[in-house]
């Protein structure tokens, strides 16, 4: 995609930097699914859910066939022609392991942990840091968050 310049920096050769001034692409809006149960009854219904796990910002439980539990981080995902020959690779919370998890062994998910990006958005920081600007503190910075 090429970036659109204003006209006047096209007439006079300029290449402008102004981030306003260039197209810019949307975000993108982040469900709430902490705590959510999805119903995994049909292939649709596992691949949709799946594809929200691994776009999810905190862990999983994933509950397979045999009846074993699995509670991680998606990081990976291979989509294949059918259940069987599609995984999710997952950081497992009590190992420093690597797991790759067939769909078709997966019987129960679950978005257990915490979203940490729930409500973190620049716009709220923006807002916060322009009310302590006006009332004047200073050596306002960025700071995250505890994780816990």
């Amino acid at each position: 995609m090429t970036p659109s310049f204003p006209a006047s920096a096209k007439a006079a050769g300029e290449v402008t930097t102004n981030p306003d001034e260039l197209e810019l692409a949307p975000g993108t809006k982040h469900e709430n699914l902490e705590g959510w149960i999805p119903e995994l009854a049909t292939e649709s219904e596992v691949v949709e859910a799946l594809e929200k796990a691994f776009d999810y910002r905190g862990d999983v439980t994933l509950t397979l066939r045999d009846g074993s539990r699995v509670e991680g981080y998606i990081f990976d995902r291979r989509s294949g022609r059918s259940l069987a020959e599609s995984s999710v690779k997952l950081f497992p919370v009590n190992s420093s392991q690597k797991l790759t998890v067939s769909y078709a062994e997966i019987a129960r998910l679950e978005f257990s942990g915490k979203d940490r990006a729930a409500g973190k958005h620049w716009e709220n920081w923006v807002q916060q840091y322009e009310k302590k600007k006006a009332a004047g503190e200073t050596n306002i910075g960025l700071h995250p968050d505890a994780l816990e």
